[in-house]
């Protein structure tokens, strides 16, 4: 068994948070290393629902480490809701989770400034959950956000924070916006939930490289999807944290030579939520058809996810850009009692054919997808477990899939629960996570 990294491989909600909690069986530590709690995993556990937004899936594995890195934008409001939820479960929170002392704080003004730069005259409307995570990111490229170890050196913080705050506020007040806000008030919310944290506060970084000096296992979880990293997705709609593979070290504080090994989660076929490109979805009956089977809706927001066929050529700019070594497959079984199946193999861009995504954002709007038709399945795939108990159409297409990919699927999920899906005996996944 090695240390490795689970992302998305798409635009997000592939059900990372499933596999994350299924595999954290046979990891020590489960670290979350980038976003805020716009990203929502889901993960069903029996007849329970648990939908996890700052802590790592791993949290619901009693004895197991949970850790949110420094590369995270923290809530602490949002935090406390969460972790009372899971205390209402019973989960041992505080024995099982570490806050990172470095990741920054979203304040009551990020979200104000957030609606404030998405309703702006001229401004490309992101559609973001307005939850303030990108101008708390941007506070901190700036160098003017507050840290975890900030809110936690009391005679600093109230000083610090009086001046951002006022800043801020002339921000607002610029823009002829009635809200104000009250420094004093938002000071003193915050030393309470700091004083709530405090216990679960610590250098994560030299806790992890400790725990990996000591042959502890260690699982990096991602959030969103690698085509919404800041630096590598579709421009700019896109979120403000580095999402793909790299963000692993950077959020954690550890070295690369750490990770040995990388698994890309991706949908059967492909969703994204919130605006942007989307050269293969699918409009109209099919299209409400695949979210409805899929209950395709926003862990957090509840909001409906846009639906597409499987793209080829994502695929394989995110498997490089990453270093996927294997594949999770998962909500194969939405795609049950389907005739056909386009599968989109290239791009056709004003004339030229395309395996790779383009930069330009207008670029991404105007491809053209060129299918190829597979046939469906018969039968069920739904709550399978083993990979030859699977209709032989849908083993064709997993195996499809992998051959124009070129990335192993490894493992293959059947249904949201945690027995619902097959890792592939002798393929990497189980090498690496030690099945």
């Amino acid at each position: 068994m090695s240390n490795i990294i689970v992302l998305g491989a798409q635009w997000g909600d592939e059900g990372k948070g499933k596999i994350v909690d299924l595999f954290s069986e046979r990891f020590d530590v489960i670290v979350r290393y980038q976003g805020g709690h716009n990203a929502g995993h889901t993960v069903y556990v029996g007849p329970r629902k648990f939908v996890l937004k700052l802590i790592p899936a791993g949290i619901l594995r009693p004895g197991k480490i949970a850790v949110i890195g420094n590369g995270l934008v923290v809530d602490p409001g949002a935090l406390m809701a969460e972790i009372g939820s899971l205390r209402a479960s019973g989960v041992e929170v505080e024995k099982q989770l570490a806050i990172s002392d470095r990741a920054h704080v979203i304040f009551p003004y990020h979200p104000l400034v957030e609606k404030l730069s998405e309703a702006r005259e001229g401004r490309i409307a992101i559609g973001t959950t307005a939850r303030g995570i990108g101008p708390a990111y941007e506070d901190k490229v700036a160098r003017r956000g507050l840290r975890i170890a900030d809110l936690l050196d009391r005679g600093f913080f109230r000083e610090a924070f009086k001046t951002i705050a006022d800043d801020k506020q002339t921000v607002l007040e610029a823009f002829k916006l009635g809200d104000r806000i009250d420094a004093g008030a938002i000071c003193s919310q915050y030393e309470e939930l700091a004083e709530m944290i405090r216990p679960m506060v610590t250098d994560t970084a030299q806790l992890l490289n400790r725990l990996l000096r000591e042959g502890k296992k260690v699982m990096f979880e991602g959030a969103q999807g690698t085509l919404l990293d800041v630096d590598h997705g579709t421009y700019p709609f896109v979120t403000s944290s580095n999402a793909s593979a790299g963000g692993a070290c950077t959020g954690a504080g550890v070295p690369p030579t750490c990770i040995d090994g990388i698994l890309g989660v991706s949908k059967a076929y492909i969703t994204r939520v919130g605006g942007g490109p989307f050269p293969t979805e699918i409009h109209g009956e099919q299209g409400d058809a695949i979210r409805a089977a899929g209950k395709e809706f926003g862990a957090v927001t509840g909001r409906p996810r846009r639906c597409g066929w499987f793209d080829v050529p994502i695929l394989k700019y995110t498997a490089a850009i990453n270093g996927f070594d294997s594949m999770v497959l998962t909500k194969l079984d939405v795609l049950d009692g389907l005739k056909e199946i386009p599968v989109c193999m290239k791009y056709k861009l004003r004339g030229e054919e395309l395996d790779w995504l383009p930069a330009r954002i207008r670029d991404v709007e105007a491809l053209e997808p060129v299918y190829e038709v597979l046939p469906g399945w018969e039968g069920t795939t739904a709550g399978v477990t083993r990979y030859e108990d699977l209709p032989a159409g849908a083993r064709a297409y997993v195996e499809f899939l992998e051959a124009a990919t070129g990335v192993e699927v490894g493992c293959v999920a059947t249904g949201p629960e945690r027995e619902e899906t097959i890792v592939r005996p002798g393929s990497k996944l189980a090498r690496l996570i030690g099945k």
